[in-house]
């Protein structure tokens, strides 16, 4: 990567403590849900942190977040939106006119887009900057890696069925190809509690992502359970991780053992 092109990102960038992907190989497992309560989840513990939307044609963070105002530009920078004081968010849904408007973009606009979020946008200082990606190992997550050579870590999000588990494991091998650490896998859609009679049903299956992790000899973080709550909260803006019920308790307890890696790693 040319010279000219990583000292503005890396300038930009200095003051961030963590950076942090997620990716998966397929899409529909929730990895912007996940982005999004994580987000929320070290909010709470009084990180300050960012989430950079980089999925150009289907950005739904800025929904998650209840984002709705335009960008402002100051001084050649762009103005993240602040969603709280310590949380701030970047996205393409930020710049449309309209949220139905289709972004008809080739890879080379789409690498330049993202560009210019790591360089152009006025971060400041970030504990973590959680960069949620688009489905496979294209244009998006591969930019993101060559942009940012001190990436600290990805996390593979998976849903327990095997065609997910099959793109899941291609998500790692990207992970590993490219020299990233990675910081561990969460299997979501894991299960689904009856709320009449408290049975839980495997929709998708279980296991899937403890079973890929331990086959690729990464960290698996946990499961997050199906839950009609995600949804509605997700829907309206709001993070499930507010709720006090067993699938906040589940995202508190992925965020800990994300801090973990950190911690052991020396980076916080």
């Amino acid at each position: 990567m040319e010279k000219e092109i990583l000292e503005p990102i890396q300038k930009n960038l200095s003051f961030v403590k963590n950076k942090i992907l997620i990716i998966s190989g397929k899409g529909g497992v929730g990895k912007t849900t996940v982005s999004v309560n994580l987000a929320y989840a070290l909010e709470r513990r009084n990180y300050k942190v960012g989430i950079l939307d980089a999925d150009i044609h289907g950005p739904n963070v800025a929904k998650m977040l209840g984002a709705g105002e335009k960008l402002l530009i100051a001084d050649s920078m762009i103005e993240p939106f602040k969603v709280l004081p310590n949380l701030k968010v970047i996205s393409m849904a930020l710049i449309l006119e309209k949220e139905e408007q289709p972004v008809i973009w080739r890879g080379p606009l789409k690498t330049n887009l993202i560009r210019q979020f790591l360089a152009e946008v006025r971060w400041g200082e970030l504990d973590f900057l959680i960069i949620d990606s688009p489905p496979g190992t294209g244009d998006e997550p591969l930019s993101v890696a060559q942009f940012i050579p001190d990436l600290n870590g990805t996390i593979i999000i998976t849903t327990p069925q095997e065609v997910a588990i099959l793109d899941a494991k291609k998500a790692i091998s990207f992970s590993k190809e490219l020299g990233v650490p990675i910081i561990g896998v969460i299997e979501n859609m894991s299960s689904f509690v009856c709320p009449f009679c408290g049975k839980e049903i495997e929709l998708f299956g279980k296991g899937g992502g403890e079973k890929v992790a331990y086959e690729f000899g990464v960290s698996f973080l946990g499961r997050i359970p199906f839950s009609s709550s995600i949804v509605k909260s997700s829907d309206k803006g709001n993070p499930f991780i507010y709720y006090q019920d067993s699938v906040a308790s589940t995202m508190e307890d992925v965020t800990d053992k994300i801090l973990s890696f950190f911690k052991n790693e020396n980076l916080t």
